[in-house]
């Protein structure tokens, strides 16, 4: 039902499992996010975007419509976009700042207490509503620390749990809906009129974490609204909304005023709220942005259980008791919002009618201050997720479904019960003759004046013994000798019928309140749009000294009544009319419309005199004049108006008396009175003949009856059909959305299977090892590149038993064998096999097993070895010369281009006194007498041209400073382009 709640905020709670008394951190804001259909590229736009830094300060739960029978690998993709914690929710989890917590599959989520709760889903899975479940819930628990986002998706869903996070004072963000292909979710959200911020995923962050900074990030909002709600700057911010709306908000709770405007202050970021006022002078869509969250309700169908049970049981049955048939029950619903509430008092009249075969008019009035609430309220269509709030009899019987289930409209039959206006309870007349009002949770947010005139306005419209119904936060207070109590709990109250004096007069008409703090009032500005309709009526009134007049439309609409027009003017029983015709009384009604159409035709004035008309159950003598009415003030694209004057007929002078009758008047009397018995033979004849009429039609009415009885009966199982139809388009329409998001997913994992593919096709590629897997049966189910060059295989050849291809290698036929062998035994087989080309393979055969270590084939891989064989034979010939460098007798050295030693064996060592690594050391120019080294020189240039130096004497030095004779043979050493790159010598000493 209708609820204006203030910002509110969670200062501490106890949670099973934590110490009692111990404070829930109230220090971050909880951001609930919803999706379905197309949800998981929101997700990755929006996480992809949020900045990287430790505290981010907030936490966010992730909700989405998942199949109940698929396992859900959200957490891990969501894990690959953002650096921040991810987990899947755990019953009873406790919510911590910086984490993403996501909902799993075939559960609805809540928020009680700063933990998520885990429930089993109730609703058919066709109708379960998990993020309108889930936002509700956070806005209850978190107050103005809830934020909502609605992203991609089909449906409604989330749209009513927006509204209750805005009731609470938090904040909505909504995706922009051409920016996803699956924009039923944005676009319904968008509808309400509530969503602060319109924006692709990829901008939202941003956005969020300014207002957050705005918000949160300083004083606590109800200390700072507070101090702002007792300052003049408020007094301002109340005349500009009252300037551009025509609503005076001065005598309303001001903290709760105050709260309101911080929020917006924190939306566009500003800091001081001169700010915001100048933001509020030069920008009239931010004044009407203020007017409509200072207006936000929390509402919906039968809210509030209790309070509609009483109503059913205590206060229903009572309106309808001791009326006579075909009498008229009033409702008032004041402050209706968008209209479920007077909805649901109209179907709990209808049902109390149809069970108990009664037959009453009904009226339910229901009222708003805004236009836009009214509106949404005459069209009677809401989204399918109000299907929650509602059983599924009331559903199925007050509501037909429309665009493919994802709206249903209010069936004709209730909406005719409802009539719906624009109306000010604080300043505008109420309805009179009421039977009950429904005024719930609207006094919370008047101050203490306001409520003193409006509960005795209350009484005063109220039949004695009508019944009123708070909120259950609400009283009458003072006022309670006006009234008896029904029900205590649910503030059921019922007016007295004890003959008390009723509150009437002008004062019930309230004025609207001062603005300012003086004692003067300023006037109340004119709503745009509307025409200064008091001051033009008055003025003509004034021109013609009319006693009571209206100014009307060329139809007969009434625009202003002024004067004491109750006497000849009545508002019938039955649907309220604004035609001044349909309102005249008895003698004026055929006169006026003959008028009106003549002064609308002629645009000249019309007078009658002498009309009989019935006042207060006698006949008066009036004078009736219309006058069109020319006004520059209306605009040339208004609507022609009229003056319909009526006044009392003037009285023949005084000292005149009336002729006396003559002989002709005789006469003509008895001319008189044969005519009369004339037209009474007459009318006997037409009355014989409208009888035979009205019996022929009463029998073609029977004929019909039974038609549409028959009809009837055919519509009531196509209605059965249809709901049914409708289930089974409400299910499919889920299993669709369902997997959808299982189809994103999985190409998701398409996507990565298709990378490992591809790495595992490189790597293998890459290794230059030949790899062929073989399955069951020895059959190929897939080779390398490298493995060709051994076995012939080509595509085609996989699904062919290994054993058939023709391999190139010599001297190994036993593949499939050893094969074979591995698959039994599961112990890998090694072998080295040479191909025809004379290279050389290491041939590996091993199990092929997977992750559930079942076994379903083998690996065979050839990894070459040819340069490892040639070089196991380089090292052994390699050892056996180092075998004989070792046992040689004579002196063995290796010299490079530039001298230095680099190899020396035992030989030297014991001619020259040098051990190996002292020889390694030094340069061969030590080891030759300074005479002699340009000899030496010489010997290398010629052994540069002849590979080997005959053997030739030379001297050599030894370690202790002796010179030797010694016979010295020099060998030339070239790599594998022909190009020396050292000299190894044999030296032996001479005698």
């Amino acid at each position: 039902m209708t609820k204006k709640k203030a910002f509110g905020r969670t200062t501490s709670a106890t949670v099973p499992g934590e110490p009692e008394g111990k404070p829930l951190d109230p220090g971050f804001p909880i951001v609930g996010i919803g999706a379905s259909a197309g949800g998981l590229a929101a997700f990755e736009e929006f996480f992809r975007a949020m900045p990287v830094k430790p505290d981010i300060g907030m936490a966010f739960v992730l909700v989405q419509h998942l199949a109940p029978d698929h396992t859900s690998i959200l957490s891990e993709l969501i894990t690959r976009f953002t650096p921040m914690r991810v987990l899947e929710v755990t019953d009873g989890i406790r919510v911590q700042r910086n984490t993403i917590y996501v909902i799993p599959p075939n559960h609805d989520l809540a928020l009680i207490n700063g933990t998520l709760q885990l429930l089993e889903p109730v609703a058919a899975r066709g109708q379960r509503l998990a993020i309108d479940f889930f936002f509700r819930s956070l806005a209850q628990d978190q107050h103005d620390r809830a934020i909502g986002i609605v992203l991609a998706g089909t449906g409604s869903d989330g749209t009513l749990g927006l509204r209750a996070i805005k009731g609470e004072g938090g904040m909505a963000m909504a995706q922009t809906p051409t920016t996803t292909d699956f924009d039923g979710m944005p676009r319904s959200a968008i509808a309400t009129g509530l969503v602060d911020f319109v924006l692709p995923p990829r901008e939202m962050p941003a956005e969020l974490i300014a207002y957050c900074s705005h918000a949160y990030g300083r004083a606590p909002n109800a200390a700072e609204a507070t101090g702002l709600a007792t300052t003049d700057v408020m007094y301002k911010i109340f005349m500009l909304v009252r300037a551009q709306t025509g609503h005076d908000f001065s005598l309303y709770k001001q903290s709760t005023i105050a709260r309101r405007v911080e929020r917006r202050k924190a939306v566009h970021q500003i800091q001081q709220v001169d700010g915001y006022v100048r933001l509020l002078q030069q920008n009239p869509t931010e004044v009407d942005a203020l007017f409509q969250d200072l207006l936000i309700g929390v509402t919906r169908f039968f809210r509030d259980p209790d309070a509609f049970a009483v109503l059913e049981a205590k206060v229903i049955p009572q309106l309808f008791a001791n009326r006579s048939p075909g009498a008229t029950v009033r409702v008032w619903v004041p402050g209706c919002s968008t209209g479920e509430e007077a909805y649901s008092i109209a179907m709990l009249l209808i049902e109390y009618m149809d069970a108990a075969k009664l037959n009453f008019k009904l009226q339910v009035f229901a009222t708003d201050i805004d236009r836009r609430a009214i509106d949404t309220a005459r069209r009677g269509v809401y989204p399918a997720s109000v299907s929650v709030d509602l059983t599924p009899e009331r559903l199925a019987r007050f509501f037909v479904p429309e665009d493919d289930v994802n709206l249903y409209r209010v069936q004709k039959r209730v909406r005719d019960v409802l009539i719906f206006s624009e109306q000010n309870v604080t300043r505008d007349p109420p309805f009179s003759k009421l039977d009950l009002i429904s005024c719930r949770n609207l006094l919370i947010y008047m101050g203490a004046e306001l409520q003193k005139k409006l509960l005795p306005l209350f009484d005063y419209a109220l039949r004695p013994g009508g019944y009123l119904v708070l909120g259950t936060s609400e009283t009458v207070g003072d006022f309670a000798p006006l009234f008896t109590t029904v029900d205590r709990k649910t503030k059921v109250y019922q007016s007295r019928d004890d003959g008390h004096v009723r509150f009437a007069g002008a004062s019930r008409f309230l004025r609207p309140p001062p603005t300012g703090r003086g004692s003067s009032s300023p006037a109340r500005t004119t709503p745009p749009g509307k025409d200064p309709l008091r001051d033009l009526t008055e003025r003509a009134l004034l021109k013609h000294h009319a006693m009571a007049g209206a100014l009307v439309t060329g139809g007969g609409d009434i625009l202003y009544l002024h004067g004491r027009t109750g006497q000849y003017l009545e508002l019938a029983e039955g649907e309220v009319h604004t035609s001044i015709v349909a309102m005249a009384r008895e003698g004026l009604k055929h006169p006026l419309g003959a008028a009106l159409r003549r002064a609308v035709a002629s645009n000249k004035p019309v007078r009658h005199s002498g009309l009989s008309v019935r006042t207060n159950g006698e006949f008066a003598t009036i004078d009736l004049t219309v006058r069109p009415v020319a006004s520059s003030r209306i605009g040339a694209e208004a609507p022609a108006t009229f003056l319909v004057i009526l006044e009392p007929a003037a009285l023949p002078p005084a000292g005149t008396s009336a002729p006396e009758p003559t002989e002709d008047a005789a006469e003509a009397g008895t001319s008189v009175d044969r005519r009369i018995e004339m037209l009474k033979h007459e009318l006997e004849y037409k009355e014989a003949s409208l009888q035979i009429s009205n019996e022929e039609l009463e029998t073609s009415n029977e004929e019909l009856k039974s038609s549409n009885e028959e009809m009837q009966s055919v519509n009531e199982e196509l209605q059965s059909t249809n709901e049914e139809m409708e289930t089974s388009k409400e299910e499919l329409q889920s299993v669709n959305e369902e997997l959808s998001t299982v189809n994103v997913e999985l190409q998701g994992r398409v996507a990565d299977l298709s990378r490992v593919n591809n790495d595992m096709n490189n790597l293998l590629a890459g290794t230059g090892v030949g790899t062929i897997f073989v399955g069951h049966g020895l059959k190929i189910t897939r080779f390398t590149p490298t493995a060709t060059q051994l076995i012939n295989l080509i595509p085609a050849d996989v699904g062919r038993p290994v054993g058939h291809i023709v391999s190139n290698l010599k001297g190994y036929d036993r593949l499939v064998e050893d094969v074979q062998r591995v698959l039994d035994t599961l112990v890998p087989f090694e072998v080295e096999v040479q191909s025809k080309a004379d290279r050389w393979f290491l041939l590996r055969i091993r199990p092929y097993r997977t992750l559930e270590n079942v076994i379903e084939g083998a690996v065979i891989t050839f990894t070459d070895v040819t340069e490892m064989k040639q070089a196991q034979d380089e090292s052994r010939a390699l050892a056996r010369l180092a075998t004989v460098l070792r046992d040689a007798n004579d002196a063995i050295a290796v010299y490079d281009l530039d001298g230095r030693i680099r190899a020396w064996n035992p030989g030297a060592t014991r001619l020259y006194g040098w051990s190996e690594g002292e020889a390694l050391r030094i340069n061969v120019r030590e080891l030759i007498p300074v005479a002699l080294r340009e000899a030496a020189l010489e010997a290398v240039r010629q052994l540069s041209r002849a590979e080997v130096l005959a053997p030739y004497r030379t001297q050599r030095l030894t370690k202790d400073g002796r010179t030797i004779d010694v016979s010295l043979t020099a060998t030339m050493l070239v790599n594998a382009s022909g190009e020396m790159y050292a000299i190894a010598t044999t030296e032996r000493a001479i005698s």
